[in-house]
């Protein structure tokens, strides 16, 4: 009997309409080692913790919504960080393809590395993903480590590996008063993508204060207090260094 691999599971959204294109069904994957100030979601981070399913359970649910999807929607699998339960990943994107499912990906890429195991489980996960929406915290190493407690050097190798490859990704950025929010972090963010070809969308994601009571009921204190969210005017100013309005095509990777 085939043993079963099992994934751990924060919480599911079925009706997902931000996290790729379409309508989505989100799976939110429990497991976290960066540590983001601005974490929305720090519930998520405990590693071996949620709720257990196998592949087909969650595919089997998924179902249910797909007459939703239309001819773009599908799953996007996030977290957490998804990557770091790569194994089981690679079986639910491969069955979910055997479904005729899309498959989208949200990763913050921390995991990556192109020493094995892993480069090969990832390089096999390829095969079954996409699109996938990459969440660049900060361009500069050592903000980046400020702001996470990890440097990125490998982050954005991930980002170089997966322009190689030609796998389509939609970039994100989260943009943080006293934080990324300065123009020469982000003219130097969009001298970056302008390096990688497989590109389809760069999204501004401006910072919210929404999450800040999940860090006081986990009894943790929160890093950005009496930090605002960003002016309507300072999002728009990283739209226009970005050039956001340059990438307006999905990229879908049938190969």
């Amino acid at each position: 009997m085939e043993e079963k691999t099992i994934g751990y599971v924060h919480s599911i959204e079925t009706f997902g309409s931000v996290d790729g294109p379409g309508v989505r069904f989100v799976v939110f994957m429990q497991g976290c080692r960066m540590r983001c100030e601005f974490c929305h979601n720090p519930d998520t981070w405990n590693i071996g913790g949620g709720k257990e399913y196998t592949a087909d359970e969650l595919l089997d649910q998924a179902e249910r919504y797909r007459s939703y999807w239309g001819s773009e929607g599908g799953i996007t699998v996030s977290g957490g960080e998804p990557l770091l339960q790569i194994d089981f990943l690679i079986e639910l994107f491969k069955k979910a393809k055997e479904r005729g499912m899309h498959t989208t990906l949200d990763t913050c890429g921390k995991p990556f590395t192109r020493d094995e195991p892993f480069f090969s489980r990832f390089q096999e996960l390829m095969k079954y993903t996409e699109l996938l929406l990459f969440d660049i915290k900060h361009i500069d190493n050592e903000e980046h480590k400020k702001l996470t407690r990890w440097d990125n050097e490998n982050i954005l190798e991930m980002a170089q590996y997966l322009s190689e490859i030609n796998k389509p990704v939609w970039i994100r950025h989260v943009l943080v008063p006293e934080r990324s929010d300065y123009d020469e972090y982000l003219i130097r963010l969009d001298d970056f993508i302008k390096t990688l070809n497989n590109v389809a969308k760069v999204e501004i994601l401006p910072y919210h204060t929404m999450g800040k009571y999940k860090w006081e009921t986990l009894g943790l204190d929160y890093p950005l207090e009496g930090i605002e969210p960003p002016t309507k005017e300072r999002v728009e100013n990283a739209k226009r260094l970005l050039h956001t309005e340059d990438y307006r095509g999905y990229l879908s990777n049938k190969n």
